[in-house]
């Protein structure tokens, strides 16, 4: 019953975004193109670096909600 509302849901967002593609910056694109491999890849780990806490943070997040719908069905 779930899976009828979430994957239109998912489609829906992942066709929405690709508007998001076309936000980059064509300065900032220029810049880090033009630096060393070991620039490049400073900034691919600074990116990550900012990344990884966001992230864990939201799954951490959507893991208590998860269990706590199994718990309120139960």
């Amino acid at each position: 019953m779930r899976l009828r509302f979430i994957f239109p849901a998912v489609l829906a967002s992942l066709f929405a975004a690709q508007g998001m593609y076309a936000q980059s910056c064509a300065l900032c694109y220029t810049t880090a193109s033009q630096t060393s491999l070991a620039a490049q890849r400073s900034l691919d780990f600074g990116i990550f670096a900012l990344l990884a806490p966001a992230l864990t943070l939201f799954l951490a997040v959507m893991f208590l909600l998860y269990r706590r719908a199994i718990a309120a069905t139960v």
